[in-house]
């Protein structure tokens, strides 16, 4: 943390300038993280979602074609590069200078979805989504008009700073009209939702994601002011979630121990890691299901889980340089056993 960010808390705070006080706050959580003070970061992201500032909530009205999504406290792990993307998106919006639509692309489980989550816990929003069951509708011509009146329900939200608006998976709308597979009526459809982007209310944050940006309305990407890539992770990126991830679980599963060397050789290990979501999906499933008279016994479904068990052999662990203590913990095979096969390769050679 610089000398610099503690005087623009100072300042912000003295202007009752809310937005500019949690940029900041949000950027030195990230400087803690980036420097491996994780728990420090994440502790100071729930003191930020919880802070008692008064922001004036939307009242309890009825709407037909948003829904409210509750917004959780985790962190989230993403790489520098789209870190830095979405930093530049709390800058934009804390600047009211009309930069207020963003659309996010990349892969099922790159993050898309809990990011939008963090950005509004970040600005303390109220997050809602479009519900797409209600608003297309099988009669001919409905789907264009339900568009069209949720364009009017978001521009009649009373407190529209206060809202960020999620159009999740916004493909159902925004495929490519001259698409010939594309039915006419949501070629309409997706007209009148260019329409109702040109004339929403600048104060709402329009975020949309999609995983088939390839096939997307050209004219419809126009709309937005920026499109984020969420399919820029490195292979390190992948391990170092996946280790943020695990020591978390640690801490809830007290029967389980930490084996991180030997967690990041099995990560290393794999010719390809799953995304963020899979990855989570796998990691937490296989702390849960482990069985808890083996402290690492979780880390042997991580291994199954990603890599294969039909590689859990004393013969390819070995050629992947796992120690002995390793392939024990890995095979359940006992150190003495493990010695016992590696010598006798090096006696057939």
């Amino acid at each position: 943390m610089k000398k610099k960010q503690i005087i623009n808390l100072i300042r912000y705070h003295s202007e009752n300038n809310e937005v500019g006080f949690k940029k900041e706050a949000f950027n030195i959580a990230n400087s803690f993280e980036r420097n491996g003070d994780a728990q420090l970061a994440e502790y100071i992201m729930a003191l930020l979602s919880d802070s008692n500032v008064f922001t004036p909530q939307m009242q309890n009205e009825s709407f037909e074609y948003i829904k409210k999504l509750d917004i959780n406290n985790k962190s989230l792990p993403l790489p520098d590069v789209i870190k830095e993307d979405i930093i530049g998106i709390v800058n934009a919006i804390g600047h009211n200078a009309g930069v207020s639509k963003f659309l996010f692309e990349g892969d099922p489980g790159t993050g898309k979805t809990e990011t939008v989550k963090q950005i509004s816990r970040i600005l303390d929003r109220e997050l809602f989504y479009v519900d797409f069951d209600s608003l297309i509708d099988s009669k001919l011509g409905q789907t264009p008009k339900n568009v069209s009146n949720l364009f009017n329900e978001m521009n009649s939200i009373v407190y529209p700073q206060n809202v960020v608006i999620l159009f999740d998976e916004i493909d159902g709308l925004a495929m490519n009209r001259m698409n010939n597979s594309d039915i006419r009526e949501m070629g309409r459809a997706t007209t009148s939702l260019l329409k109702g982007l040109d004339s929403v209310n600048e104060n709402l944050v329009i975020i949309g994601t999609t995983n088939l940006f390839k096939e997307f309305d050209k004219a419809l990407i126009r709309r937005f002011d920026a499109t984020i890539n969420f399919n820029r992770y490195e292979t390190q990126d992948l391990i170092d979630i996946a280790l943020f991830i695990i020591d978390e679980l640690v801490n809830v599963f007290k029967f389980t121990s930490r084996n991180k060397r030997l967690l990041k050789k099995i990560l290393e290990t794999a010719d390809k890691l799953p995304y963020p979501g899979d990855l989570n999906n796998i990691l937490r499933t296989s702390v849960a299901f482990s069985s808890p008279n083996n402290e690492f016994d979780y880390l042997k479904k991580i291994f199954i889980r990603i890599i294969g068990e039909e590689y859990l052999t004393v013969e390819f662990l070995k050629a992947k340089k796992y120690t002995v203590r390793e392939i024990e913990i890995l095979t359940g095979i006992s150190k003495s056993q493990v010695s016992r096969e590696m010598k006798g390769e090096k006696n057939d050679e």
